[in-house]
């Protein structure tokens, strides 16, 4: 038989239940707590029932108000096309060189790339476009694949390396992992490499014959002074600006590895008249061609 009684300390009741001489008040929830969880559990009925909620095989239980936050999302972007208006259109039939130096399209240009681009390319490049270790800075005057207006709204459009037909496509071959080359060539042809910006080269390091390792190797690329080739993707090495670091052990693991970075395609994820923007904003950043 349940025991209950009244807890000396407390003065509350007791449950009558009793574990190894500890026992249980009886301390109900207050009532204005239980009606708001009654209340809620009410709301969340409510909110299955209005709004979408349960995932379901192949789609979702959409509610009785059908509400969708992508909807929302393309009535904003419609309503942003209505707000362009004409200056928009004028973007979207202009070339790059008229937008450039038509002062009222360059304005809206402008604006609009600079918000494009925190949107979608300051996340690798920077928000000031200084890029960082493996990611290019597009702010000098180095490009690996031409810093002409047509040369970057090409690029992005397309990008570099990606599964459409147009993308920017070159790639430098793992020497070093696919024995290509062996362990002293790979040292020999860093360090000529490393001394044509200048930088310190290994001294076991024999400077001929990396002159003549890269000749057989590099410079169908990269020149035979090393300043690279835009129509391939090969980048200057004759400037000391480094994409992957521009120390020895760096230009080291590059011929080791080879390959090279991946930039998206933005022809099917941004509009027309946003990735002229784009390539209007970033040529403007102080390296374009």
């Amino acid at each position: 038989m349940v025991k209950k009684e009244i807890d000396e300390i407390t003065g509350t009741e007791t449950t009558g239940h009793e574990w190894d001489g500890l026992k249980e008040l009886n301390t109900p929830l207050p009532r204005w707590w239980l009606w708001t969880f009654y209340a809620s559990i009410v709301w969340a009925v409510f909110y299955w029932v209005m709004m979408p909620s349960w995932p379901l095989i192949n789609d979702y239980a959409r509610g009785i108000r059908g509400h969708s936050q992508r909807a929302i999302v393309m009535q904003e972007v419609a309503a942003l096309q209505d707000l362009r208006g004409e200056t928009g259109q004028a973007l979207t039939d202009a070339s790059l060189q008229d937008i450039q130096s038509t002062p009222n399209l360059l304005e809206f240009a402008m604006a609009n790339g600079k918000a494009a681009f925190g949107d979608n390319c300051a996340p690798c490049h920077g928000s000031g476009g200084g890029g960082a270790i493996g990611y290019p800075n597009l702010n000098d005057d180095d490009w690996l694949w031409g810093g002409t207006l047509d040369d970057i709204h090409q690029t992005l459009l397309y990008g570099i390396r990606t599964d459409n037909d147009d993308a920017r496509i070159g790639d430098m071959p793992a020497f070093g992992r696919d024995e290509i080359l062996d362990a002293d060539q790979v040292r020999d042809v860093a360090s000529y490499v490393a001394s044509l910006s200048g930088l310190e080269t290994d001294p076991a390091a024999d400077l001929a014959n990396g002159e003549t390792v890269y000749v057989d190797n590099c410079a169908v690329c990269h020149g035979d002074d090393g300043k690279g080739m835009a129509e391939v993707g090969a980048p200057n090495l004759a400037d000391n600006i480094w994409l992957y670091g521009g120390d020895l052990n760096a230009i080291v693991h590059r011929i080791q590895i080879g390959g090279g970075g991946v930039m998206p395609a933005w022809v099917d994820r941004l509009d027309p008249v946003t990735l002229k923007s784009l390539a209007v904003y970033v040529h403007s950043l102080g390296g374009g061609e």
